[in-house]
């Protein structure tokens, strides 16, 4: 069974090899960030629980999965794309 922990594991080594799937995932998850992320422990830039599992339920229809790294490897360079245009 996958987790949060062993995919961001792995995410950041697919990070460490490549620089640019780094900026990607970076970009990614800066803009998923709750707002006033500052002013409420644990100060960390994380999105809302709620949105998270509203993400998962919406693109796997389970609110308790654990999205592959090429999945959010693949959504980090889908926005950037996105974005260039």
């Amino acid at each position: 069974m996958r987790s949060w922990t062993s995919l961001s594991v792995a995410l950041c080594a697919r990070a460490v090899i490549n620089p640019r799937v780094a900026l990607d995932l970076v970009a990614l998850a800066w803009s998923m960030r709750r707002r006033r992320w500052y002013r409420e422990p644990p100060f960390l830039p994380l999105p809302p629980p709620e949105y998270v599992r509203w993400r998962m339920l919406t693109a796997y229809g389970d609110e308790d999965a654990v999205p592959s790294v090429d999945d959010v490897i693949r959504l980090a360079r889908w926005r950037r794309d996105l974005l260039r245009t």
